[in-house]
């Protein structure tokens, strides 16, 4: 996961948090998060990417709607990533 950008990675967070998101549930939580639009053209090429990787799966809801989902390897990265920055928290706080 240390090759995604920040972007991607809320991403794969988000798609790994929703059941079955398509691309329009998706920026709607980015949006909400970023409080900010979220322009397709920065969407979309970033799912793909996180399709090419391996991370995320891609499949067609009907003939407009692509709905995705995460992979085994997409959540051993969200689990390994959660590890490996719980390891730089401070619990005591």
């Amino acid at each position: 996961m240390y090759d995604l950008t920040g972007f991607q990675r809320d991403l794969l967070y988000v798609v790994a948090g929703l059941n079955d998101p398509h691309g329009l549930a998706i920026k709607d939580e980015l949006e909400d998060y970023y409080e900010k639009e979220i322009h397709h053209g920065r969407l979309y090429p970033n799912l793909d990417t996180l399709v090419e990787k391996g991370l995320i799966e891609k499949s067609q809801r009907d003939r407009r709607t692509n709905e995705y989902s995460t992979t085994r390897r997409g959540i051993r990265e969200i689990e390994a990533r959660t590890e490996w920055e719980a390891g730089y928290i401070d619990h005591d706080g």
